[in-house]
């Protein structure tokens, strides 16, 4: 039996925001000394900033999986098992204030964490 182990990696979700633009609507309007205006319509459109650091495309995730799947299906594959990969970020600090000398000072300190779908690793057998 021969097995092949694939990886699939997750990307992040892309972030941006809403643009408004006026835009002529193609048609006119008269004006008040009689001369023709354009009448404009708001225009909305989303443009691309940059890629989450913490979220995942979970459908862009399942259309890499579907093709990955695929392509082992056509080289005679079958799948065994999908196992999501996870990973972490964490975030930390401290820092403590002097005081006098008879009071030891005070200080603060904050940390978090979080994970995330790193990828999904699929494992397959041969078929014979």
């Amino acid at each position: 039996m021969i097995n092949k182990v694939v990886f699939v990696e997750a990307k992040f979700k892309p972030v941006g925001k809403i643009n408004t633009i006026m835009v002529p609507s193609g048609e006119k309007k008269k004006g008040l000394f009689g001369g023709e205006k354009d009448i404009m319509t708001e225009e909305r459109s989303w443009e691309q900033t940059g890629w989450s650091d913490c979220e995942i495309d979970g459908g862009k995730l399942s259309e890499d999986l579907q093709n990955a799947i695929m392509s082992l299906n056509k080289e005679g594959y079958e799948v065994i098992s999908v196992t999501p990969v996870t990973s972490a970020k964490y975030k930390y600090d401290w820092d403590q204030q002097k005081g006098r000398r008879d009071y030891g000072g005070s200080g603060y300190g904050y940390g978090y964490g979080y994970s995330y779908t790193e990828g999904l690793t699929i494992v397959a057998k041969k078929i014979s």
